[in-house]
């Protein structure tokens, strides 16, 4: 940890006492019941994705599934199995669901885990500077609603070319600044050009929370999501003491959410982890380039808190797939044959909960079970990051272009697209494999963006990610120290 500003962080509690603004430690966003009892009488009657200070408690796996408060407020970790009878294998294929988080997606956990701990150490001064957000999608919304329930100022960066929700979103919670770079979603680099240019326009004036080098994001990931996987699994094999936990699968963008398999390799050594990707841009499969339309998964670099060290498995998704099926999932052609197949209609609509990188991450996850010849007793986990609902006019744009779906073409897709995906673009990555993974962030880190020689070196040695993630307790205590100080607990 950084050395404490006193001087800013005194400016900082001050802000907060007069917004009513108390920040939520780790362990309680981990674990609900830990959030005092007057907290919760409050959220009572405020909506998941109301911009009020106290939805930052919310930030958790553990909400119950409504958008509007209610009693109940908080509940198990919320998660979806996709039945056998959808995905053509027989391992059992489960993804935490991101909806239920403020903003319907678990970025904003990722901000919050870059944001709090420089606003408690006085890193971040929320009243002269602004936080800037570089992202290819979802985390500048995560961390432009953290900022909207901290009181700081946000500037979002973003693909031109990612979905009109996405922008539309940013305007509503009131981010006054939105820049759009050039490109799709494997276009990272023009993101990080943009960074420079606004370093060199403004100084110190802006901090940039870069989730692609920010340890805060995957750390995040390591204790909400690692945990709330292996609390899932707990449950199910309390009921079935056969099941294995073999393989967790995410997909790689900023690398946050694989920070979760970091924490799953210390409970369960033998699982899998594994990284997907865009086939249009097989970065980490082939150290290739190009772009494609799963939104939110940046490419064409590895990024700095990949620990692919622990990555044993990459693969490939067909971007064409994962369209084909947000179709199938969400059209009503698409649920009639669903029906047909045997699915009940309750599963069917949930199925509207996997937005596009979602349905990558699912994808993956039965490339997964093929390739490893997994039966009933093995259970993989993944997240399914956001629902459908950023990507409605992905569908009308389909629409325009291929005219009408129908029930033809969903049993196409169900059968090619999501029964038919084989065991293809699925490598198993030797230790020089991923040596070489690691060694190509020297290019992008030390060549363009400032980092060292002993930085990189000192990331390949398992030391490193030991002490990172041993900093939660710390930023706790010091969130706790900063609430103290504000009086309002």
């Amino acid at each position: 940890m950084a050395k404490v500003n006193q001087q800013v962080l005194a400016k900082t509690v001050q802000r907060c006492k007069e917004r009513n603004i108390i920040i939520p430690t780790f362990a309680q966003q981990k674990d609900p019941t830990k959030i005092p009892e007057k907290i919760k009488a409050k959220l009572k009657d405020i909506g998941l994705w109301d911009v009020n200070p106290l939805n930052l408690f919310r930030i958790t796996w553990k909400n119950k599934p409504k958008e509007a408060g209610g009693n109940g407020l908080f509940g198990g970790v919320n998660y979806l199995e996709v039945p056998s009878a959808l995905t053509g294998v027989k391992a059992r294929i489960i993804g935490l669901v991101g909806k239920w988080m403020p903003t319907g997606c678990h970025k904003v956990g990722a901000g919050f885990g870059c944001l709090a701990p420089r606003l408690v150490s006085g890193e971040f001064d929320p009243t002269t500077q602004k936080a800037v957000w570089p992202s290819t999608g979802n985390y500048c919304r995560g961390g432009a609603f953290d900022c909207a329930l901290l009181a700081c100022d946000a500037i979002a960066i973003l693909p031109e070319e990612m979905s009109q929700e996405r922008f539309d979103w940013l305007k509503e919670i009131g981010t006054k600044e939105i820049f759009a770079t050039p490109g799709c979603e494997s276009n990272v680099k023009e993101i990080y050009d943009k960074c420079w240019e606004l370093r060199k326009e403004r100084g110190d004036k802006i901090v940039i929370f870069n989730q692609f080098e920010e340890f805060g994001n995957c750390a995040w990931h390591y204790e909400m999501t690692g945990s709330a996987i292996e609390e899932v699994f707990n449950q199910l094999r309390a009921k079935s003491p056969k099941l294995r936990l073999t393989a967790y699968v995410s997909a790689t963008g900023s690398a946050g959410t694989l920070g979760a398999g970091e924490y799953l390799k210390k409970k369960f050594p033998m699982i899998k982890n594994g990284a997907t990707e865009a086939l249009q841009c097989p970065t980490l499969y082939l150290n290739g380039y190009g772009g494609h339309r799963i939104e939110g998964i940046g490419d064409k670099h590895i990024p700095w808190i990949h620990n692919v060290r622990n990555t044993d498995n990459v693969i490939a998704i067909n971007d064409e797939d994962t369209m084909r099926l947000l179709r199938l999932f969400n059209e009503p052609s698409g649920k009639k044959i669903l029906e047909k197949e045997g699915l009940k209609k309750e599963f069917i609509e949930k199925l509207a909960l996997l937005g596009i990188s979602s349905i990558c991450n699912l994808l993956a996850s039965i490339k997964m079970a093929k390739y490893y010849e997994m039966n009933e007793n093995d259970v993989i986990f993944t997240t399914f990051t956001d629902p459908a609902d950023m990507y409605r006019s992905r569908l009308q744009e389909m629409e325009k272009a291929r005219g009408k779906y129908t029930e033809d073409y969903a049993l196409v897709d169900l059968k090619k697209s999501m029964q038919g995906v084989g065991i293809d673009w699925i490598k198993e990555l030797s230790y020089w494999d991923r040596k070489a993974l690691h060694n190509l962030k020297y290019f992008t880190w030390v060549e363009q963006q400032g980092k060292t020689v002993e930085e990189i070196n000192e990331l390949w040695n398992p030391e490193f990610w030991d002490r990172m993630f041993a900093q939660i307790p710390a930023w706790d205590n010091m969130i706790q120290e900063f609430n103290k100080k504000t009086g309002l607990l």
